[in-house]
C-alpha cells in the first residue's frame, strides 16, 4: 500500500513539474507582447499608485497614532 502511494504521489510530482516546465516554453520572450501594446506602461502606473497608496495610508495612520499617544 505505502509503495502504491508513493509511486502516485512520484507520477504526480513528474506530471506537474513536465506542466510547469511546458508552460514556460509558450511564453512571449523578453515581455514583448506587453511592450508591443504598450500594456507594460499601464501595469506599472497601477503599480505605483498601489505603493503609493500604501504610503500615505501608512502616513495617515502613523500621525493618527502619535496624535492618540499624547493624549
Amino acid at each position: 500500500m505505502r509503495k502504491k502511494i508513493k509511486f502516485l504521489m512520484f507520477s504526480l510530482c513528474l506530471f506537474l513539474w513536465n506542466n510547469m516546465l511546458m508552460a514556460q516554453t509558450n511564453t512571449p520572450d523578453d515581455g514583448s507582447f506587453m511592450k508591443s501594446n504598450g500594456k507594460i506602461y499601464v501595469v506599472m502606473a497601477v503599480v505605483v499608485v498601489i505603493v503609493l497608496g500604501l504610503f500615505i495610508y501608512l502616513i495617515a495612520l502613523d500621525r493618527q497614532i502619535r496624535r492618540i499617544e499624547k493624549k
